[in-house]
């Protein structure tokens, strides 16, 4: 028997205010029977709870004989503006039993006319300098309600970012609301339930708004004022009462205006809170006080106004400080021993008008003070000034920082590890994969790749979340999508930065070095770099690998082929890609220069290369998605593109153009030489890493695919020395220098305690955590095979190596969560499996022999011998694996 469980919507349990007019459906299963599945659903939606249980449905989509239990799209009437709809499924086993229907779920329409905003877009009414953070704006306006309602929503959004508040509460907990979006295109709004802050009589509706990236300091470029000079507020209130009457409070000229406490908040350079300034009461009903003035009604900006789609950026969990020392010019040096992205928030006691300075830093120089030369020109510091009544708590608004290090400053008396925690920001996705073995190393290597993910993913996928950057680089987000969907549940996250991909790509098709583009307009080439450029295809294509989103592939398809067609037109005899500027095997170590950010591989190889890619990858989707002129087309183009790279850099000896570890492994990855020029390819590849000592020299680029270019061609115990060497450079280096996330370099602090070149050197840069997505499928032995169109199918093929006795692995997706363990023990390999239900796995075991394995609940006859290995194919449950493994099986 199959029941049904975890219903979501478009990725979310009960989403609220979307604008998507066919919503997708989904549910997991679970079933106490192995090999359980869906054979066929039932969805149900109605327009109230009661409806629903009622049987008066909206759309009954009836009886669908089809296996798969997520993306089901709603296909009953359209759906209306604020419209809250309640579903139900039910769903028949293999033996076509019913289950029981599900609970209900929910999900709620946001506002999906321009002409449902009533609202106007209002702004503080003082001139403001354009070349300064100003004080913050305090906006608010007093309303009655005649009863207590039973539904509320507030819609909000914002040029610059912002709070809101009701009734003297905030209405949510999330950070920088409305988010980083292409603002010339289009601005997010987001909606919040808020009844239960809403009373009869008497009420205040408020809101502060702070520069964010909107009009604050954006680049490396020192620039101010990107999208706008003016921070506005567009705000609306619906309220629904018993009687089914509605009202609604809207943003307009009615609204008073008023500076607070933040006199200058920017995301680089910090915040300055003047307690004194504080205005008690400011958004609650009551008197205000002098200095309040008429807002300003302006125009609205030219973007569209749309739902938010990604997860909002929230606390996530809060860290204690682990120790307190002075610094030898007397600053208190906290260390909250993790880099990390957030705020801090601090209690101080002190007198009226007392400045206490909160710097923050990602390292420490060898004389224990605060190391902040790599944060260029961000200042990452906040200032307090106490109103010096009693004990006071502070916790920034509108910024974020990088740091593991606080240095404190100005307070009265010795701090106390006490008086400070460090809230942690990020977008708020769930996590979906673990991942442990036996190397504590390893262990941390993990622990670091996540905690650069998090630090990272913040509204957009950042380089580095601390100095003057902190920007969505393309290429940094395509070399660690796999390892990102592993982590952690990312596609709305992607969807949406993928949207402002497509919306910022050039006329031409070149796609912008960073999304959104903040770069557009430098003196210099922002766009139609080669494997910054291709994230348009294989993020995509990475995504619908572990979430089967044809949707997504639909949505950004125009995308891709765009990119695709660009590098076309830029090439060579329409073959050959890498002209013009190209940022390459970004910080490669194989120049033999210190501190080169350019890579030795030939850029119009790795061009070339990765021209070969996207197209192919392009000719399947264009398959998957029925566009059969389109497959044919571009299959054909990427036979010749293969061909004239062979052409172009294969020696007849088979040695490569450029003879680095990144070209080969390219070319080995991207399927662009012949039989035998593989075989040299890889002898070459080997020799050279052999003759590093075992140590790699790839960049941005390469790193990714170095291992597991190894492992597909028999060297998986190069490929282990490699992730275990300990000395520079390698992965392990840095957690040995007591890393706590991904470098940018790979020396970014040396042995002697010295560090790379201050000018490009971040602690907190998840590129080089690509490794993770290999960790995940070799070490711990689980991949995701697809995830479309029937169900999700899972690959089982762990490979022991290295001296590792025990690994384990999961990952939760969309049907469940699959568990993989298994530990070597006196001359045995043990592989514990669990399927969730409704869903297959092929169960690999390596250097085994079919009459040895003992499998339990499987008949031998399901086993079969694959050369060195044993195969099986297995349908959800619990399996466990036990055979002889040879001592020389685990390099």
């Amino acid at each position: 028997m199959l029941t049904v469980t975890r219903l979501h919507c478009e990725y979310s349990a009960a989403p609220l205010g979307m604008d998507v007019p066919h919503p997708r459906l989904g549910w997991e299963l679970t079933s106490s029977q192995r090999a359980a599945r869906q054979t066929a659903c039932q969805i149900a939606v109605a327009a109230s709870n009661a409806d629903l249980q009622a049987g008066r449905w909206l759309w009954d989509s009836g009886k669908l004989a089809v296996q798969r239990s997520y993306h089901h799209s709603y296909a009953g009437p359209a759906l209306r503006s604020r419209q809250r709809c309640f579903w139900q499924v039910r769903v028949w086993d293999e033996h076509d039993q019913p289950s029981a229907w599900s609970e209900a779920a929910s999900w709620e329409m946001g506002l999906l006319d321009e002409r449902d905003w009533q609202a106007a877009w209002i702004a503080a009414g003082w001139e403001e300098a354009p070349h300064t953070s100003p004080p913050a704006p305090l906006l608010r306006r007093e309303f009655r309600l005649r009863a207590q309602p039973v539904s509320a929503r507030l819609y909000a959004t914002s040029q610059g970012v912002y709070t809101a508040h009701l009734n003297g509460q905030r209405v949510s907990d999330w950070f920088l609301t409305p988010g980083w979006t292409a603002y010339q295109h289009r601005f997010q709004y987001q909606t919040y339930d808020v009844t239960a802050l809403l009373q009869a009589g008497p009420n205040a509706v408020a809101a502060m708004l702070g520069d964010g990236w909107y009009r604050g300091y954006l680049g490396f470029s020192g620039q101010r004022n990107y999208y706008g000079s003016q921070l506005a507020l567009l705000l609306q209130l619906h309220v629904l009462y018993a009687d089914g009457s509605e009202e609604c409070i809207a943003s307009d000229a009615s609204w008073l205006a008023a500076t607070g406490p933040i006199l200058a908040a920017d995301l680089y350079n910090g915040e300055l809170y003047d307690a004194r300034c504080e205005r008690p009461g400011w958004d609650a009903p009551g008197s205000l006080g002098e200095g309040w003035s008429p807002v300003r009604v302006v125009a609205a900006p030219g973007a569209r106004l749309v739902a938010q789609s990604g997860p909002p950026v929230r606390p996530i969990e809060e860290l204690p400080a682990r120790s307190v020392s002075l610094a030898p010019d007397g600053e208190t040096i906290v260390d909250f021993g993790q880099n990390l992205v957030g705020v801090v928030r601090v209690r101080l006691q002190g007198v009226s008008g007392q400045r206490v300075r909160f710097r923050h830093a990602e390292v420490l120089q060898p004389d224990g003070s605060l190391y902040t030369e790599n944060l260029r020109s961000a200042r990452q510091t906040n200032e307090y000034v106490l109103k010096g009544e009693g004990e006071e708590v502070y916790t920034p608004t509108f910024t974020f920082q990088g740091f593991r290090y606080l240095g404190v400053s100005g307070q009265t008396g010795v701090l106390t590890a006490d008086q400070v925690v460090a809230v942690v920001l990020h977008s708020d996705m769930p996590s979906t994969g673990e991942f442990a073995c036996s190397h504590p190393l390893l262990n941390q290597l993990h622990h670091n790749i996540v905690w650069g993910q998090k630090d990272n993913f913040l509204d957009i996928p950042t380089d580095c979340p601390q100095r003057d950057e902190r920007l969505g680089w393309t290429g940094d987000a395509q070399v660690f999508a796999s390892t990102a969907a592993f982590n952690y549940q990312i596609a709305p996250f992607m969807a949406k930065w993928l949207a402002d991909l497509a919306l910022e790509q050039r006329a031409d098709g070149a796609v912008p070095h960073v999304v959104p583009d903040a770069l557009r307009g430098l003196p210099w080439p922002t766009a139609g770099a080669t494997g910054w450029g291709d994230a348009a295809t294989i993020v995509p294509w990475t995504l619908f690998r572990f979430y089967g989103d044809t949707r997504l592939l639909q949505t950004q398809y125009p995308s891709m082929r765009a990119w695709v067609e660009f590098m076309r037109a830029s090439g060579e005899d329409e073959l050959l890609f890498g002209y013009g500027f190209h940022f390459g095997d970004w910080l490669a170590l194989d120049t033999g220069i210190d501190g080169a950010v350019f890579g030795a591989t030939d850029v119009l190889l790795i061009g070339s290369a990765f021209y070969a890619w996207s197209t192919h990858l392009l000719a399947q989707i264009a398959e998957l998605l029925g566009h059969t002129a389109d497959a044919q087309h571009y299959a054909d183009l990427h036979k010749r593109i293969v061909a004239a790279f062979q052409r172009e850099f294969v020696t007849p000896a088979g040695r490569l153009a450029s003879n680095t570890q990144t070209a080969y492994v390219l070319a080995l990855m991207f399927d662009l030489l012949t039989d035998p020029q593989r075989e040299e390819a890889v002898r070459r590849l080997v020799a050279d890493i052999r003759r590093r000592e075992l140590h790699l020299s790839t960049g941005f680029l390469g790193t990714p695919y170095l291992c597991p270019v190894l492992e597909r061609y028999g060297q998986l115990d190069v490929a282990y020395a490699l992730l275990l060497q300990e000395s520079y450079p390698s992965w392990l280096f840095p957690v040995l220098q007591g890393a706590t996330t991904i470098w940018e370099r790979w020396d970014g602090q040396r042995a002697d305690g010295s560090f790379q070149t201050p000018g490009m050197n971040s602690f907190n840069h998840y590129a080089y955590g690509a490794i993770g997505a290999w960790m995940y499928r070799t070490v711990g032995g689980l991949d995701i095979e697809s995830a479309w169109p029937h169900h999700v199918h899972a690959l089982v093929a762990p490979q022991p190596g290295g001296g590792i006795t025990w690994a384990r692995s999961s990952l939760h997706t969309l049907a469940g969560p699959y568990t993989v363990a298994w530990q070597l023990e006196a001359g045995e390999l043990r592989l514990s499996v669990s399927i969730p239900a409704n869903a297959t796995a092929q169960v690999l075991l390596p250097h085994a022999r079919q009459e040895e394995v003992t499998a339990q609940g499987l008949l031998p006859a399901q086993l079969s011998q694959q050369e060195n290995r044993v195969a099986v194919e297995v349908g959800s449950g619990d399996y466990l694996f036990v055979y002889p493994y040879p001592a020389g099986g685990a390099s």
